[in-house]
């Protein structure tokens, strides 16, 4: 028995800076997916992943002691699923920054939360903010702390805009031209990497004045003008305001980069091909 699929996602812009307040653009990605699903077969991969459920639904525990008001499941029926060796079936690579746990996170509580709200229902930021929250809490399981954009993401499969960390909205995006020119694609590093150690360096460098100044003045400033570029399908615009981030994101951010794809980054910017 195979659950619904719930998808990857882009943080297209907003990558730390949200954590200041910046714009921010989440969108699903629909090529990766994971669904919860039970079955007689075994592998490695459903062990580890039936394991960590377990774990999870001890958490689940917890949270619904400490915070009922915020959201209660049906355990006693996601236990006995776990028991029988529920895992999630996912194609979503992990440690690549595309949402691996938080398509867990939106499979669990579509299946077993009380009283959800659906994508089928009209969602006002108030209800939006509320998801993010449940989510939040939920996928702190996994990360020690979480936004809860991942999970929200691909549980509404929906374009999510942030405008600041209260204030969240669903939006549309540009058509695509499949005559177009212009394309975002992605590059694979072939590194894993790890959420908390690169957010660590992100608070780390915030103690230094310079670094919040160049944040303030250059970075959330390039950022929102992407964001709001690419929702207006201003694509000249989009292209300037592109290249202006990616040159302070290569001269500040250099340890969130992997150090093959420097040189080819900047040549990127001094090439004007990508």
């Amino acid at each position: 028995m195979k659950g619904p699929l719930f998808y990857s996602k882009i943080l297209l812009f907003g990558e730390y800076g949200i954590i200041q307040d910046s714009k921010g653009l989440s969108i699903p990605y629909n090529f990766y997916n994971g669904a919860l699903k039970t079955d007689d077969k075994t592998s490695p991969e459903s062990v580890k992943s039936n394991g960590n459920l377990k774990r999870f639904v001890d958490f689940l525990k917890i949270l619904q002691n400490t915070q009922p008001e915020l959201v209660t499941f049906d355990l006693t029926a996601l236990e006995k699923d776990v028991e029988n060796g529920m895992y999630f079936d996912s194609s979503i690579p992990q440690g690549y920054g595309v949402g691996s746990s938080g398509a867990l996170v939106a499979a669990v509580y579509d299946k077993y939360a009380h009283n959800k709200i659906t994508v089928l229902e009209n969602l006002t930021k108030d209800k939006l903010l509320q998801l993010k929250t449940i989510f939040s809490q939920m996928e702190s399981f996994f990360h020690g702390k979480s936004s809860g954009l991942d999970p929200l993401n691909s549980y509404l499969s929906i374009p999510i805009l942030i405008n600041s960390k209260n204030n969240i909205e669903a939006t549309g995006i540009p058509t695509q031209s499949f005559e177009g020119k212009g394309a975002v694609f992605l590059l694979d590093s072939g590194i894993v990497g790890e959420t908390a150690p690169m957010v660590n360096i992100f608070m780390e460098n915030l103690k230094d004045k310079g670094f919040r100044t160049m944040l303030k003045s250059q970075f959330i400033k390039y950022t929102d003008a992407c964001v709001e570029n690419f929702l207006g399908g201003d694509m000249k615009s989009l292209f300037s305001n592109t290249k202006k981030l990616s040159k302070v994101v290569l001269n500040n951010f250099k340890p969130m980069i992997p150090e093959q794809f420097h040189h080819i980054w900047q040549n990127g910017i001094d090439t004007n091909d990508y």
